[in-house]
């Protein structure tokens, strides 16, 4: 891409730099005039859409490979690189294939059930079992290991099932007595139990919105959204599926490619090509692949079966979903052996997706003009930087080419099209939400003995939202917004009368950066300035979060350097006089930390760099900056030998305690590095078995985290699981007091989804018994 870049002219580069929408039109016909005359455009184009040099494609060749090295391993007993190794072979095996009489899809799910099993993944191998005998529906050796699966599983009549049309099948005399054997045994232990035949994934909720909202318009914000009537705090108020949504390549190996959930054990390739990974046949079917059942070979039973077993053999061999049930196909049009969708960005394979979306669904196959004002997306193209408006050109004409390969007829390569590509991802930069999942620091939920095992939240895929789009940003929002599966839920973390608007954050939020960070963020990735409540208004935490205590014993007051104090005199632009500092001054906590703003008119005069805001005292930034610095390297170790896994030598932890004073006299009390670092110690001394030390320095962070962001956060419900797991893992319960804590601060953002989004809490909700 670099290359390509690098050939067009200086003059048309300075031409696309200086362009705003309205000349669109044209720098994408000079551009366009310019690649068509260039053999390193066409090059590149053939690059990504040749069959033939793609990576991505099947071979029977590659997944007989990669089937042998399985059997090799499964042989030696290592199950673990067995199922490695048939996994990769499922992903290369086209589906049309053989391997002695047998679909060699069916077989490699067969022997992939097979490690499973050993591993003591049942449901993973029961539906392996499955997904063989719906390509090779008489498969016998598939139907004795499918009732293996049931029998760990208890499902005993389901097993018995299983062994009677396997033996029905079964040709070989040693067959059937080894089959007569394990039904034998069956028989005498036989419980009825449900099936766990593969289901569709429901993950979403039925609960139902309790709003009704509208879509206004402001002079500062433009559109936004509101309500009618008031909305009582944890209100779901709005629930949507996205018009688009793409994995990000990072997760293509550990999340499921539709749903965007974590991947099983027992993943489900495209049946087209090698590139997405599904967590069931399903997802494998929604996002655009070829139907399972298309490939089933051609079987007879015996006519002696019984209603009853009939009917249980169509349930097993039939997947229960049908292509035709598929409203669009987002993956469809990648699917066809070329590998442009795994090399182009996110973003521009996400734009592909919209536009063939929105052609699908137009009546006639001619792209309209104003594409972009399908979705009713805003677009940022004239805030962009000369360089991402020269990428964007680009892409839009390599994406089209890339599409002309599933779209010939419905979409030209012209001037005309180009240009709504361009506004297309220009507002996708600034509408995409990025769709998370929660993830403990070391890779699972918590136990016993993972006591500091810290909450996140990880960008798995990027989706367009039309609705979720309306919704404007605040550092302070009012209304949280979270996916369960590929559906975005928002709800409100406040009581937020009738009119007010409804406001998420972007990203950035008051206690996590401070205001300059947020600032810095917000117009780098989004191209406004904002003027939220949080920025433009003073508050606690904004003053104290890379704040600097006072050198004056005694004293409480923070110290601000020179970036800090820019921008919170900037929010003293909004103060009118006293009365109107005293309603900006809401916390009481502030007249602690910055006493003298009651005791100015000038107010501006109090925030120069380095003078304490209470006392007016004169502190040495430069000199305690310093000392931080060399303070922060013996932080440093300690957090990498953490990030390692490694235990903390003595001469780490010492060192990090006498780092971790040194920042607790230097900087402010409430500053969010003393925090940070904490949870470092915290961390460290649960991995050297000193849970009371830990304990305590998880509640010295805590009680910082309650006055950066207040003491109903998420994130305060996120520390207040790390402090429960470190008490039961002292033999401890947590307090009803924590226990009501957190499940009042988890209900107010999650509602009824709380033990959905957060499955431990519920098992600290068992331990605590009684309390809650």
């Amino acid at each position: 891409m670099e290359k390509l870049k690098s050939a067009i002219p200086e003059t048309l580069k300075r031409k696309i730099a200086e362009s705003t929408v309205n000349d669109l039109h044209s720098t994408c016909s000079s551009l366009l005039q310019f690649f068509q005359n260039l053999p390193l455009f066409h090059q590149m184009v053939r690059d990504l859409t040749d069959p033939e040099m793609a990576l991505c494609g099947k071979s029977k060749e590659a997944a007989m490979e990669a089937k042998a090295k399985g059997n090799e391993c499964f042989a030696k007993g290592d199950y673990s690189n067995a199922l490695r190794f048939y996994s990769q072979a499922l992903r290369m095996a086209p589906p049309d294939v053989e391997d002695k009489e047998k679909n060699l899809l069916a077989t490699l799910y067969l022997n992939r059930a097979s490690s499973l099993h050993k591993l003591g993944f049942f449901l993973e191998s029961l539906r392996d079992c499955s997904r063989a005998l719906i390509l090779s529906p008489a498969y016998a050796k598939a139907w004795f290991r499918r009732a293996k699966a049931n029998s760990s599983l208890c499902n005993y009549q389901d097993a018995i099932n299983d062994l009677t049309v396997s033996l029905k099948v079964e040709t070989s005399l040693s067959g059937k007595r080894q089959i007569e054997s394990e039904l034998n045994m069956l028989l005498d232990q036989s419980r009825p139990r449900s099936s766990a035949i593969e289901k569709p994934n429901d993950d979403s909720s039925d609960e139902q919105l309790q709003v009704e909202l509208q879509c206004v318009s402001t002079p500062a914000k433009g559109r936004g959204m509101t309500s009618f009537t008031d909305i009582p705090l944890a209100s779901l108020i709005h629930k949507e599926d996205p018009y688009a949504a793409i994995i990000l390549k990072h997760c293509r190996e550990t999340h499921c490619a539709f749903c965007f959930n974590e991947l099983p054990a027992d993943t489900v390739p495209c049946m087209s090509c090698s590139i997405p990974l599904y967590c069931s046949l399903e997802c494998q079917l929604q996002a655009g692949g070829q139907d399972f059942s298309k490939y089933k070979g051609e079987h007879e039973f015996p006519e002696d079966l019984s209603d009853v077993l009939e009917q249980y053999i169509r349930n097993v061999t039939s997947p229960g979903i049908s292509s035709s049930n598929i409203e669009h196909a987002e993956h469809r049009h990648e699917c066809l052996g070329m590998h442009w969708p795994a090399v182009l960005p996110s973003d521009v394979v996400l734009a592909g997706r919209i536009l063939v979306k929105h052609i699908q669904q137009q009546s006639h196959g001619v792209v309209q003009p104003k594409y972009h004002g399908i979705l009713d997306l805003c677009q940022n193209y004239g805030q962009l930087s000369s360089d991402s408006k020269l990428e964007f050109h680009v892409y839009s004409m390599i994406l089209l080419c890339c599409l002309q390969q599933f779209l010939a007829s419905r979409l030209p390569l012209n001037s005309e099209i180009t240009p709504e590509i361009i506004v297309l991802l220009s507002q996708i930069r600034v509408n995409s939400m990025a769709v998370v999942r929660m993830k403990y620091s070391d890779g699972k939920q918590p136990l016993d003995n993972d006591a500091t095992s810290s909450v996140e939240q990880v960008q798995v895929a990027q989706a367009v939202y039309s609705g979720g789009s309306f919704f404007n940003h605040s550092c302070q929002p009012n209304a949280h917004a979270y996916f369960l599966s590929r559906t975005l839920f928002i709800r409100a973390t406040e009581n937020v009368a009738a009119g007010s608007e409804l406001e998420l954050s972007y990203g950035p939020q008051v206690g996590q950066w401070d205001c300059s960070e947020r600032h810095k963020f917000l117009e780098d990735r989004y191209s406004f300035i904002c003027h939220c409540s949080g920025c433009a208004q003073l508050n606690l935490s904004d003053l104290v979060h890379s704040g600097y205590r006072c050198n004056r014993p005694n004293c409480f007051g923070v110290v601000l350097d020179s970036c800090v104090a820019k921008f919170e005199k900037e929010k003293l632009k909004h103060v009118k006089g006293p009365n109107s500092l005293q309603d900006m001054l809401n916390d009481d906590n502030i007249g602690r930390v910055a006493s003298r703003l009651f005791e100015q008119t000038d107010y501006s005069c109090c925030f120069e760099p380095g003078y304490c805001l209470s006392c007016g005292s004169l502190c040495d930034l430069e000199a305690s900056q310093k000392t931080i610095t060399k303070a922060e390297i013996c932080i440093k170790r300690l957090q990498d030998a953490l990030a390692s896994c490694e235990t903390p030598t003595t001469f780490i932890m010492d060192d990090a305690l006498k780092s971790i004073d040194i920042l607790r006299t230097l900087l402010h009390p409430f500053n969010k590095r003393i925090a940070e670092v904490e949870d470092n110690i915290a961390q460290a001394f649960c991995s050297i078995g000193e849970i009371q030390a830990a304990m305590d320095h998880c509640q010295a962070s805590i009680k910082i985290l309650q006055k950066l962001y207040g003491e109903d956060h998420i994130v305060i419900g996120n520390e207040l699981i790390k402090l429960a797991s470190i008490q039961l893992s002292m033999g401890r319960k947590s307090t009803a007091d924590n226990m009501n804590r957190m499940v009042a601060i988890f209900s107010r953002y999650y509602g009824s989804h709380s033990d959905i989004m957060f499955p431990y809490l519920q098992f600290l909700k068992r331990e605590a018994g009684e309390l809650v």
